[in-house]
């Protein structure tokens, strides 16, 4: 029997089937602050299509053609930006957020002679063996299925457990060295089917719909990374549209995906971005239909949300949140004896029962008390629940009799505060 796996889009609105627009902000990487007169251009249009960022840092570029572009950012004192391969469809704008670095320019030579404290680094934050990942690269790498781990099973150094899960492997360390962060908050596994002290799974929760570009680092971890021992994967949620209503109805192998963003005030560029997720095989097997996994049906759900306030004189609030349950049974009890060749994944003579619920709830505010300097504060409710019971089935009778019974959870609850300045110091407070 085959498998037909088929992908739909659909969108609830009326638009130009040719062009489409793309919007966003541009901001410092470091400070936070927003890049009033950049530019913003396809540097292969002709004649060439471009627009500059508002005195709050916004774009709003208008009739772009659709299909795969480029885009590239430019802003005085700081490094170029290059976007490539972006995916303008016709059915919804694209809204991206770009974070840019501040670029040393060398001049003429000037000799300066001062006492040096040389028990103090030259850099404060160290950035090596990191990089920024895009959401594109993972929907082009082979065998990524839209889950950013998968996709950075790609990169040197970086190798994977089995093709079964998303755990990766860092110059040989083990997956569970793997540190989890979603908008400057850890995180326990997002992932489905993932056991409490485990990083990865099958399925991971966070839709990569709804990501923005983040940093993937395999060492020299900050001072903000310091429970890390291998990995850290710092992930960031986009903003939704600010301007217009948009929705998303979307049918492929991870599942029925359902999704809305909007503003809330346009005034003030606040929005919401909410996607709901189902797994197809689950749904299809109540129909009747059969995939070969015999009653080893995986089941799954998943819900991500974003909420943007921005705020003239308060500074901008966030919340952000995602949640996910899955369960899997292996009952070798429900299947006929003479037709065991139908379930290759059930144990022998056991029934397993496995359910699995994660999620977090994150509320941050950021305060730009100058533009040297800026204040984050964020509070954090994580949750992980892991239940798995095994009855073994009688030979004989068919009958159940308990084997064993594990049922775990952790609930943690954060408050943290980032304080940083381009001054003298900077200081990291958790």
């Amino acid at each position: 029997m085959s498998l037909v796996v088929f992908s739909l889009s659909i969108s609830f609105m009326f638009a130009n089937d040719n062009i489409q627009t793309i919007r966003g902000q541009i901001t410092d990487k470091i400070a936070g602050m927003p890049l009033p007169g950049a530019t913003v251009f396809i540097p292969e249009s002709n004649p060439l299509k471009g627009t500059v960022t508002d005195p709050e840092g916004y774009f709003k570029l208008e009739d772009v053609p659709t299909g795969r572009i480029s885009l590239q950012i430019n802003f005085l004192g700081y490094r170029p930006v290059y976007l490539e391969n972006l995916n303008v469809i016709s059915g919804k704008e694209l809204v991206i957020n770009v974070e840019m670095e501040e670029n040393v320019i060398e001049g003429e030579e000037i000799v300066v002679r001062a006492n040096v404290d040389k028990t103090k680094p030259l850099n404060k934050m160290s950035a090596t063996s990191a990089r920024t990942f895009s959401i594109e690269e993972s929907q082009r790498y082979a065998g990524a299925r839209n889950d950013v781990a998968r996709m950075a099973a790609n990169y040197a150094g970086v190798g994977t457990a089995n093709d079964a899960s998303n755990d990766i492997v860092i110059r040989g360390n083990s997956p569970d060295g793997l540190l989890w962060r979603l908008d400057g908050v850890t995180i326990p596994n997002p992932n489905h089917f993932g056991f409490m002290g485990a990083t990865g799974g099958p399925v991971s929760m966070l839709n990569n719909n709804v990501l923005a570009n983040s940093d993937f680092m395999t060492g020299a971890f900050p001072a903000d990374y310091g429970n890390a021992m291998s990995g850290v994967f710092d992930l960031k949620l986009r903003n939704g549209n600010w301007e217009k209503y948009e929705f998303l109805g979307q049918v492929g192998f991870n599942g029925f995906e359902f999704g809305a963003e909007g503003p809330i005030s346009k005034m003030n560029h606040s929005s919401f971005l909410v996607s709901y997720r189902y797994l197809t095989l689950a749904l299809l097997s109540k129909i009747g239909l059969e995939f070969g996994t015999g009653t080893a049906v995986p089941q799954y759900q998943d819900l991500v949300f974003k909420v943007n306030l921005p705020t003239k004189k308060a500074g901008k609030f966030e919340l952000v949140g995602f949640g996910g349950i899955s369960a899997i049974s292996f009952t070798r009890s429900e299947i006929d004896s003479t037709d065991l060749k139908k379930d290759l994944y059930s144990y022998e003579n056991l029934d397993i029962y496995s359910k699995n619920k994660t999620g977090s709830l994150i509320l941050s505010h950021n305060y730009m008390i100058n533009e040297r300097t800026y204040t984050r504060v964020s509070l954090a409710a994580t949750g992980i629940m892991n239940s798995n019971i095994v009855d073994s089935v009688s030979t004989e009778t068919g009958i159940n009799v308990p084997y064993s019974r594990s049922h775990l959870s952790n609930v943690n609850l954060i408050l943290s505060a980032y304080f940083y300045s381009t001054g003298k110091d900077t200081f990291l407070c958790t």
